[in-house]
C-alpha cells in the first residue's frame, strides 16, 4: 500500500527538519484516526521526535495549590464560577512544601509547576515559590500556571526563582471562557520579555474542533518561540457545560500530538514535546513528557487528584520507560539513564 503523494511528500520533508505549512497541517489532521495514514504520520512524528530530542524524557509535576469559584469561568473546567461543586480550599505553606518534596526528591524532575486559579495572591504566590525553590534540588526548574499577569509581576516572580510559565489562548478563548484573547496574548509577550521559557499547548481539544481551528491555535504557540508544545483533550465529565460533545480517544489525541510535533520543526526554541493526560499511544507520536499532578486538577471533580487522575512520579516514570525513552532530562540540562533498575529505587 502506498500514501497518497501530497502526503508522503510531507512526510518525507520531516527528517530533514522541514515542517508542514499550515494548509498541509489542517490535511494531516483531516486524515481518519483508524486509517494507515494517520498511524504513518504518528510514526514519523515519533521517529522525528526521538532524533531530536535523543530519546531523553522529561517528568514535570503539578501542584494544584488552590481551588475556589473560578471568575474565567472556563466551560471545560471544573473550577468554573457558575457551574463549580468544588469547595474553596487553599493549601497551607508546609502542605505544599511537603508534596512539592515528593516530587522532587529522586532528582529527576525537570520543573515543578504551581497552578492557581485565574485570579490569584501575587504576595502569596511569591512566598509559595520562595518556599519551594529553597526545598528542591537546585537543578529543579519552577514554573508558574497562572491567570494573566503584568511585566510588574513577571519580574517579581522572576526574582523568587521562576524559571517560566505555563499560558495558552484555549480553544473556544473568549466564547467557551471569561477570559480575553487579547489579554492571553500579552501575557504570552510578558512572559517572553521578562526571560522565561514559555510553555503553550493545543487545548482542551474536543470532537467538536475542526483541524482549522486546532491549526490555528497551534500556532500562536509557534508565533511566540514556546519553549513547549503540547496537545491535551477535553475531558469528559458529566453534568459540565460542554458534556454534551463528548471526548475525543487518545488515539485521536496522539494525532493530534503528532501534528504539533511536526509543526515545531520550524521552531528552534521548542525543546519537548507534551501530551495531557500522559498515555503511551501519545508518546509514540512525537511526545516525549509526561505530569504528575497533585492537589486541584481542571479535569477532576476530584478536590485532590492525587489517588484520582493524577499520575504520581513512579507511573511517569514507568510510562517513559515501556513507552522506549531511555533517559531522563533535568532542569539542568543534565540527563539520567532510564532503564529497569532505575525504575526499581523506591
Amino acid at each position: 500500500m502506498r500514501l497518497p503523494k501530497t502526503l508522503e511528500a510531507i512526510l518525507e520533508r520531516a527528517p530533514e527538519g522541514r515542517a508542514p505549512s499550515k494548509e498541509e497541517r489542517v490535511q494531516l489532521l483531516q486524515v481518519p484516526e483508524d486509517s494507515l495514514d494517520a498511524s504513518t504520520i504518528k510514526a514519523v512524528a515519533d521517529i522525528v521526535a526521538r532524533r531530536r530530542f535523543r530519546n531523553t524524557g522529561i517528568l514535570l509535576g503539578q501542584i494544584g495549590v488552590e481551588t475556589a469559584p473560578c471568575p474565567g469561568n472556563c466551560l471545560f473546567c471544573v473550577f468554573g464560577k457558575e457551574h463549580t461543586t468544588l469547595p474553596p480550599r487553599r493549601m497551607s505553606l508546609d502542605e505544599i512544601r511537603q508534596r512539592a518534596h515528593g516530587f522532587a526528591e529522586r532528582g529527576d524532575l525537570y520543573a515543578l509547576f504551581l497552578m492557581t486559579m485565574h485570579e490569584f495572591d501575587l504576595d502569596w504566590l511569591v512566598e509559595v515559590v520562595r518556599a519551594v525553590r529553597q526545598d528542591a534540588p537546585s537543578h529543579t526548574q519552577n514554573v508558574v500556571n497562572i491567570g494573566d499577569f503584568d511585566l510588574c509581576a513577571a519580574k517579581r516572580l522572576k526574582d523568587a526563582g521562576v524559571n517560566g510559565a505555563y499560558h495558552v489562548c484555549r480553544l473556544g478563548e473568549g466564547m467557551d471562557t471569561s477570559v480575553s484573547l487579547d489579554a492571553r496574548k500579552a501575557t504570552f509577550k510578558v512572559i517572553k520579555d521578562v526571560g522565561m521559557d514559555f510553555y503553550y499547548c493545543c487545548e482542551p481539544v474536543g470532537p467538536e474542533h475542526r483541524a482549522e481551528e486546532l491549526v490555528e491555535q497551534m500556532f500562536m504557540g509557534i508565533d511566540y518561540e514556546c519553549f513547549q508544545h503540547a496537545a491535551m483533550r477535553r475531558v469528559y465529565i458529566p453534568g459540565a457545560p460542554l458534556a454534551h460533545h463528548g471526548q475525543i480517544t487518545e488515539r485521536r489525541l496522539a494525532q493530534v500530538v503528532s501534528v504539533v510535533t511536526l509543526a515545531t520543526l520550524g521552531c528552534s526554541e521548542t525543546q519537548s514535546i507534551a501530551v495531557h493526560e500522559p498515555n503511551p499511544l501519545g508518546l509514540s507520536a512525537g511526545a516525549n513528557t509526561a505530569y504528575a499532578e497533585t492537589g486541584a486538577n481542571p479535569r477532576d471533580v476530584e478536590s485532590d487528584t492525587a489517588g484520582s487522575r493524577g499520575l504520581d512520579m513512579a507511573a511517569c516514570r514507568k510510562m517513559l520507560y515501556e513507552a522506549g525513552f531511555q533517559s531522563l532530562r533535568r532542569g539542568d540540562g543534565m540527563t539520567i539513564d532510564l532503564d529497569r533498575d532505575y525504575l526499581q529505587v523506591n
